[in-house]
């Protein structure tokens, strides 16, 4: 049985557009994904969320509600990941893990090469907000 690792995702919104970054080399390098990262053992979805934007995108977000929890097999494990609307409530969001990023409308996340489990959120989005 393949381990499974819980996982939560930043849907961040400003302006109509979301916040999607890009896979740097290790795993699944190249996908873009909605930045976010691993639970903590005991730690809440919403609060790793905030912690993994803090630490990854040197900003803060204010976590609202949830869009989907997927699940998906890769070959290294089962990835569940949960993602929430968020919207930034203390500075900007600056790379230091990802390679690339892009603020986008719903029509436009289509045209990006997404991560598998993150596919349900963005289809679950471009229906919210169509």
């Amino acid at each position: 049985m393949k381990k499974r690792i819980a996982v939560v995702g930043a849907v961040i919104v400003e302006g109509g557009r979301m916040y999607c970054t890009q896979r740097g080399p290790g795993s699944l390098e190249g996908y873009w994904e909605f930045p976010g990262g691993k639970l903590e053992p005991g730690e809440a979805p919403r609060e790793a969320l905030v912690r993994e934007i803090r630490e990854e995108l040197g900003c803060r977000v204010e976590v609202g509600t949830k869009v989907v929890t997927t699940e998906h097999e890769y070959d290294f494990a089962v990835v569940v990941l949960t993602t929430f609307y968020c919207r930034l409530i203390d500075g900007e969001p600056s790379l230091s893990e990802h390679i690339n990023a892009a603020w986008l409308s719903s029509d436009e996340l289509a045209g990006l090469n997404w991560a598998p489990a993150d596919i349900p959120a963005v289809r679950h989005i471009q229906g919210d907000l169509a």
